[in-house]
Order: structure tokens, then C-alpha cells, then sequence
């Protein structure tokens, strides 16, 4: 490993006081490399250490998790070959997201859902990608394998300019971080009420309730953890919305690295936003478990 290589995630992170419900799904991860093995893009925003397979499960485990939905890393590009080789070793407890590029052929498609895919992300966070060409992006989205769906990374400030591109996917859409709201708004800020006049609006929508340490980080203005802003705002959308909403930690927290969380303590920000064991329940197991292995059902 080289000095200029990041290191985003805590090495030797708390055990949550919070024990998740046995077939717990942390519905929202990445790995990185390992570089030798899987280069990062030349295209990549960042150069982090390698957090591979074997460094994710072995958190899985000690979280209390049973299974993963791993979303390939911005750092990867559309090479998906770190993210199916965690998949593949993952003995049927992954499944994943793709990036790919729009001219995907059918083929390629569906060699990715042979791989355990199940979805595509666009990402349009200008500070990890150059490009976010819509029209290409909503091409692709009308060629996707059968129960698949579409991740969309956005921060809220471009919300309603990307309404109309949204509306126009015909699979559900997964939004990732709720779309990034200012939590310190509380749960009646106008972002928040943006966004839930976003999900009013298709009944496919589903969001993640996530990233807590991104939301409300001290160097975006928040008070850090606890997190006690993304706690307030997050959990009313949680029971207004709670057959379309998953949770994940987000693992290994891309771009984090000054601000490093515990996993332990993300852990334990679900029953704050989830306060019942029904709630928890349909976030951790009956919602990610309907969009990754309906099969299962």
C-alpha cells in the first residue's frame, strides 16, 4: 500500500448494544480491490485501501448481519469484477449493484444478473463523476433483466431537476441517502418535505435510510455522532414510508476518512429511526429481502 492510498473505515469498530433480528440484511456496502487483483478506474475520484470480501463479511458477522447488498464503488468505474467476486464468495448472502456503461449489451446484462446483480446505479455527485448522460442512463434502464431496479445517488439541491428523468425510468428507483437532505431542517425542513412529495409521487419509489456519518458529520455543519439531527428527521419518514425503506452501513464509507464512523454506533442508530420491532423487521429483513431474493419469499 502507498502513503496516498485512504483509509475510510474504522479498524477496530464498538459491538453495537442494538442485536439485529437473525437474516438481517445490511442492504447497502461496497469493496474496494484488492488493487492487485482488481485495478481502480484511471477515471477515480479516490484511491482507498483495499477493503475486500473477506474484511466485509468478517463485519457482517461481528455487526450481526446475515446478508449484504454490495453496490459497486465509484472508485471501480463500470468494471463490476470486484464487486461479482464478492458476490461469488459470498455463498449466497450477496447480492449487488452495478455501474455499467449505458451501451451494455443484452448478453453482458445478463451475465451480471447470472453474478448476483439486481440493479444498476447512476450516480450524479459531480465530485465522484464527469458524466451523468440522462438520456443514455434512461436508454439502458428500459433494457434491464426482469425485477431489476435503478440506484440513483443525488444530493437535494438537484432534486427537482432530475424529476423529470426520474419519472420517466420504468423500473422502481432505489435512492440512495434519501438523496442527501440537510437533517439539521428537522423532519418538516424543506427538504425533507421535497423529498416526500418525491415519493408521493410513484409507489415504486424505496430509499435508504442511511449514512447518518455523511448527513451529519461535523464538517458539513452537523454535531457528528450520535447524530441526534439525522435521528429527528429521519425516523418520522421511516414510519410514514416503512414497506420502502432499507438500511445499510455504507461500509467502507467512501471518502469518510476525516471523519471516520463506528460501525457500531450506525448499528445502533436503528432503533432510533426504526423504534419497533415491526419497523426493524421490515427494515432489515422484509423490504431489502423482496427487492434482492424475492425468490426466497
Amino acid at each position: 500500500m502507498t502513503s496516498d492510498r485512504i483509509l475510510s473505515w474504522h479498524t477496530n469498530p464498538s459491538k453495537p448494544r442494538y442485536t439485529p433480528p437473525p437474516g438481517a440484511v445490511d442492504a447497502h456496502c461496497h469493496v474496494f480491490g484488492p488493487m492487485a487483483q482488481f485495478p481502480f478506474s484511471p477515471k477515480a475520484k479516490y484511491l482507498p485501501q483495499d477493503a475486500g470480501p473477506d474484511k466485509l463479511f468478517a463485519l457482517r458477522d461481528f455487526l450481526g448481519f446475515e446478508r449484504n447488498v454490495i453496490v459497486q464503488a465509484s472508485c471501480h468505474g463500470t468494471d463490476n469484477a470486484a464487486t461479482l467476486d464478492a458476490i461469488a464468495k459470498s455463498k449466497g448472502k450477496a447480492r449487488g449493484v452495478a455501474v455499467v456503461d449505458p451501451a451494455i449489451s443484452e448478453a453482458d446484462l445478463n451475465a451480471l444478473h447470472e453474478g448476483g446483480i439486481r440493479g444498476i446505479r447512476f450516480n450524479f455527485l459531480k465530485r465522484l463523476v464527469d458524466d451523468a448522460p440522462k438520456d443514455k442512463f434512461l436508454e439502458v434502464a428500459r433494457r434491464l433483466p426482469k425485477g431489476w431496479h435503478v440506484v440513483i445517488y443525488f444530493e437535494a439541491d438537484i432534486l427537482e431537476e432530475l424529476r423529470p428523468f426520474m419519472d420517466a425510468i420504468p423500473v422502481p428507483l432505489v435512492i440512495d441517502h434519501m438523496g442527501r437532505p440537510d437533517v439539521r431542517q428537522g423532519p418538516d425542513g424543506a427538504d425533507m418535505k421535497a423529498f416526500r412529495a418525491f415519493l408521493d409521487s410513484r409507489d415504486d419509489i424505496w430509499f435508504k435510510a442511511t449514512c447518518p456519518d455523511r448527513l451529519d458529520a461535523i464538517k458539513e455543519g452537523g454535531a457528528g455522532d450520535p447524530w441526534n439531527a439525522f435521528a429527528a428527521a429521519v425516523a418520522p419518514l421511516v414510519a410514514d414510508y416503512q414497506d420502502r425503506v432499507l438500511w445499510g452501513t455504507d461500509w467502507p464509507h467512501p471518502n469518510m476518512d476525516t471523519e471516520i464512523p463506528d460501525d457500531g454506533h450506525l448499528v445502533d442508530m436503528i432503533p432510533r429511526i426504526a423504534p419497533t420491532v415491526d419497523l426493524q423487521r421490515k427494515l432489515l429483513i422484509d423490504n431489502p429481502m423482496r427487492l434482492y431474493w424475492p425468490e426466497e419469499l
